[in-house]
């Protein structure tokens, strides 16, 4: 028996990358997964497949964390196919970059949609379905840590935004048993930011280990914390990411 057995989960942003690793993570250790996408409808629909293959109940939502109602639906879309919710993974997420100067409005306004208000919306209404033991878990960024280089500020200010939500999400929720936690990657071999794309260089120049890590190694900690081995961490900010910040 596996250890979340029983459980339910959904992954914002389910169909690729960490999200995807996330999603077949926690299928693996047993529980049954919801997730969202946007556009790669086939990508999410293969992870349905692989969590289905683990033995486990899971389905694709095409949602958009930018949407206010698209945000909430997910939330109790999930819970009227899968019965109940007890661990939600906000990975869902964008990667504005270039000159401070050059950021327009709607940028802002996106970032800050998808980052922030998807998180706090997400996070609310999962709370008003889970029980003692519920798991809320947000993915953030090693640069708020430590900004070894320009053009990521809109980015940053946004992913930093989650500690805070975290924190107040901890003390809110914790009377009820439920936990919240961020977790911080740093440079993860994916197709958003490849190992060996042409800035990887200089960023594994910055890592204490020396190289990028994989999507899984985000998973396992995200499982750890959805299991009884996180029952008594809460409102932490928690580094994967190979000594970035060192």
């Amino acid at each position: 028996m596996s250890g979340l057995t029983g459980r339910v989960a959904l992954v914002t942003g389910g169909s690729r990358g960490i999200g995807a690793a996330i999603a077949r993570r926690l299928a693996r250790e047993g529980a049954d997964v919801a997730l969202t996408y946007v556009s790669a409808a086939d990508k999410a629909h293969a992870v349905v497949r692989d969590i289905q293959a683990a033995g486990r109940r899971g389905f694709a939502i095409a949602a958009d964390s930018a949407s206010p109602e698209a945000v909430i639906r997910a939330v109790e879309g999930t819970v009227a196919e899968l019965g109940r919710l007890d661990i939600l993974v906000n990975n869902a997420g964008i990667f504005p970059s270039g000159p401070l100067e050059e950021v327009t409005l709607e940028e802002v306004d996106r970032t800050l949609a998808v980052h922030v208000r998807a998180v706090f919306l997400a996070s609310q209404a999962a709370a008003r379905h889970m029980g003692k033991g519920g798991r809320i878990i947000s993915i953030g960024t090693c640069f708020v840590d430590r900004v070894p280089f320009p053009g990521v500020t809109l980015y940053t200010m946004s992913k930093a935004a989650l500690t805070g939500l975290t924190k107040g999400l901890a003390r809110e929720l914790g009377p009820r048993g439920i936990t919240a936690n961020v977790v911080h990657p740093g440079p993860i071999d994916t197709d958003m930011n490849p190992a060996n794309g042409p800035g990887a260089d200089a960023e594994r120049a910055l890592l204490a280990l020396g190289h990028f890590g994989e999507s899984e190694d985000i998973a396992a900690t995200v499982a750890h914390l959805s299991g009884e081995g996180g029952r008594y961490i809460t409102g932490a900010s928690i580094a994967v990411d190979g000594g970035f910040a060192v």
